[in-house]
């Protein structure tokens, strides 16, 4: 077995010469540089709003993106590469960790912030279990029946475990505050560390004086439910990324490269274009490349969502993260591992689990008010107890730290983000990639659904139509296999019997195929080259055939339908929307096209501005359209529509346009894909309703002095639980 190789170590070496190391040329505009970093110590959307917008505010950053689950930062910019290090002071200055974002060395921090958490949990839990044990008698007696010198020595014993607990376990918010108020700034874990401070403090001054308002079993409680609460968010956002990390783990590993007549064992990463990768029967592919010798099937379930095998076979091109099943291949590296499909894939997903949705604004935007709203809201709190209603100090100080700790904006944080990540998991296992952080939005708001013919509703490959002579069939199938014409090769694809012996093959251009088949002369092509002097019977793609100079009845071809595609319209007619067939076609094709897949309306023989003014009157006339295409004369129309989406073997500038993007021969994906949509959409309003109503109860429940910090511990809990538990109904529902 190969050993580990430390990537730390080569990480800790470039930085001792900046971040520059990992400065590399943007995938998206060749002329801007780009870096990948992994930020620590974000825990809402108030975190995501500084580091973005302080990146932003930089006139030569073009693109500035943190992703909420992974801590992933994609930076884009014009200029120097040397401002890597200028932008990862930044976000430091910021308060927050940085380092250089490599998957393996973000799971290791993952398991390592598991741990940590972990135990800093179970001190809180061993801690408070004892407290609340010596808290009882405390609760259950006062001081004249239990003595003065009993209590007193019952709540120094609480402080002795109360205070070591307390540094401890509340390293994870105090760590956090620390960082960010050296450089200036606050985050949500301002106002936990402050609570448990005073609350900590209170009760020893309380102590030391011997008075009666003793709190330690309220701050060792309310800093476990805190940690519950903090870790129940931590394992929801693993969990969620975990369809990204399925993917993920297909780019991690080793392979087995071949090399002057030796098999040597490389990490994925350092396998470059041009080597050649042995990949035995049972193992994953681990590069993009070309097959060069073998002949297997391959699962690509983990790349295009189907579960029926596809061949492999010398010459064919195939992808990282397929499954080889049947026999050796060896395949010639095209790609390095971080350009592959696969690696494209994690990175739309990425882009689009924390887009510029409408909700993410919002979030964002009551995070930027969250700080100097809650400061207040606690020291309005103890002003109005302690100077105008008369309370004591302590009674005082209690409630501003309830009213601290229960206005914390976790559960808004969550509301959206988690149900992006969720939904972009779903639809990657169905084999859809959202290429926009807003897609999934814009896509549920669709009332009607406009489609292309050729490739899209169609399986965009000639199959021969009708029944034919057997005879003529083999005679045209053994010309035809000359020919890399796709109606020929249609032709000579639809026979399966034995060709028969052809000699003297010529093809002439723009009219087809002449030759000597069994000793007969034969011609294949356009009608008038074939000697045909009727018109055809059908409006169909056709080629002609004579044998010995006697024409015989033509082969005709017909692009069929998806076999799911008259069920999809079906239900996208059922969900209220308008459906149109927009098409360069001839106007027969595009008719009868539209009428077997269900579609309402057909528009034949546009060009691409034609289709875009289509378009552009139904969105005039108040219609938000979908638009499905896979051709270049697509690409204009889909860029203008509310929202787009292409199948994966559209052509790559029509990729480039849409905003999700589906694999496969299906176009289920289109019905599925919006239903996605609409359910994401709906479980965001109940979040966001979710964490509104909660603010509204227990803010002023907290300000009225009715809830402890323990109980406000517990709310504030159970109410980024909920906006959790309610988000992963999508994923198991879809």
């Amino acid at each position: 077995m190969p050993q580990q190789q430390n990537t730390k170590q080569p990480i800790q070496n470039a930085l001792q010469t900046g971040y520059t190391a990992f400065v590399r040329p943007s995938t998206e505009n060749p002329a801007e540089h780009e870096l990948s970093l992994k930020v620590t110590g974000i825990h809402c959307a108030n975190c995501i709003r500084k580091i973005e917008g302080t990146l932003n505010d930089d006139t030569q950053t073009t693109h500035a993106r943190l992703n909420f689950t992974t801590g992933r930062l994609a930076i884009r910019w014009q200029g120097s590469p040397q401002k890597a290090d200028q932008y990862a002071q930044t976000i430091e200055n910021l308060g927050f960790g940085v380092h250089p974002f490599r998957e393996q060395l973000a799971d290791n921090a993952d398991t390592a912030e598991n741990r940590f958490l972990l135990l800093c949990l179970g001190v809180a839990g061993f801690a408070a279990g004892n407290i609340m044990l010596l808290s009882l008698g405390l609760w259950i007696t006062d001081a004249n029946s239990m003595g003065m010198a009993t209590r007193e020595f019952l709540h120094w014993v609480s402080a002795l475990i109360a205070i070591p607990a307390i540094v401890f376990s509340g390293r994870p918010f105090f760590r956090s505050a620390w960082s960010v108020l050296k450089k200036g700034h606050t985050n949500m874990d301002v106002p936990i560390s402050l609570a448990l401070t005073l609350a900590t403090g209170m009760s020893l001054f309380e102590t030391l004086t011997q008075g009666e308002h003793v709190y330690f079993d309220s701050a060792v409680m309310l800093m476990f439910f805190l940690l519950v609460g903090r870790y129940l968010d931590f394992r929801a956002k693993r969990q969620a990324r975990s369809a990204a990390n399925d993917l993920a783990s297909a780019l991690k590993g080793f392979a087995q490269v071949l090399g002057n007549g030796q098999t040597k064992t490389l990490p994925i990463e350092q396998v470059t274009p041009g080597m050649m990768v042995l990949v035995a029967a049972g193992e994953k592919i681990s590069v993009d490349g070309e097959v060069i010798e073998g002949q297997s099937s391959l699962d690509t379930s983990l790349i295009t969502g189907e579960t029926m095998p596809t061949a492999a076979a010398k010459g064919q091109h195939v992808f990282a993260g397929t499954l080889n099943l049947d026999a050796p291949l060896k395949i010639k590296a095209t790609a390095l591992a971080e350009n592959t499909l696969l690696a494209d894939i994690i990175k739309l997903m990425e882009q689009a689990e924390q887009g510029h949705a409408k909700y993410v604004r919002l979030a964002e935007r009551a995070a930027k008010l969250y700080t100097p709203v809650v400061h207040s809201l606690a020291l309005a709190a103890f002003v109005l107890w302690w100077l105008v209603l008369g309370a004591a100090w302590q009674q005082a100080m209690l409630i501003a730290v309830t009213v601290l700790i229960i206005t914390c904006p976790c559960a808004l944080g969550l509301a959206v983000p988690v149900v992006q990540v969720l939904a972009s998991s779903v639809l990657m296992r169905k084999g859809v990639y959202l290429k926009s952080g807003d897609a999934l939005e814009r896509l549920a708001s669709i009332d009607a659904a406009y489609f292309d013919k050729t490739g899209t509703l169609t399986l965009g490959i000639p199959s021969l139509h009708g029944t034919v002579d057997a005879t003529h069939h083999q005679y045209a199938a053994s010309l035809a296999a000359h020919s890399h014409h796709p109606l020929a090769k249609a032709l000579a694809s639809s026979y399966s019997g034995k060709l028969l012996k052809t000699t003297d093959v010529k093809e002439h251009a723009g009219k087809g195929l002449e030759g000597k088949v069994n000793g007969k002369k034969v011609r294949l092509g356009r009608d008038t080259w074939c000697g045909y002097q009727d018109e055809p019977t059908e409006a169909l793609a056709h080629v002609g055939l004579s044998i010995s100079g006697k024409p015989v009845p033509r082969f005709y071809f017909a692009d069929d339908l998806k076999a799911d595609a008259a069920k999809t319209i079906e239900v996208l007619h059922k969900r209220g929307i308008k459906t149109m067939l927009l098409s360069g076609d001839k106007a027969a094709v595009v008719n009868t096209v539209a009428h077997d897949a269900g579609i309402e309306e057909a528009k034949a023989e546009l060009t691409p501005i034609e289709k875009h003014d289509v378009l552009e009157k139904a969105q005039a006339s108040g219609y938000r359209v979908l638009m499905v295409g896979d051709g270049l004369n697509d690409a204009a129309v889909m860029a203008a529509a509310n929202v787009s989406m292409a199948p994966s073997t559209a052509l790559e500038i029509t990729q480039n346009t849409a905003d999700i993007v589906f694999t496969g021969n299906r176009l289920q994906p289109v019905a599925h894909t919006h239903r996605i949509a609409q359910r994401a959409q709906a479980l965001v309003k109940q979040n966001f309703g979710l964490a509104i109503c909660y603010n509204f109860i227990a803010v002023p429940l907290a300000f009225m002095g009715f809830v402890t910090p323990m109980v406000a511990a517990i709310a504030m809990s159970l109410s980024s639980l909920c906006v959790i538990l309610n988000a992963f109904r999508l994923k198991f529902n879809a």
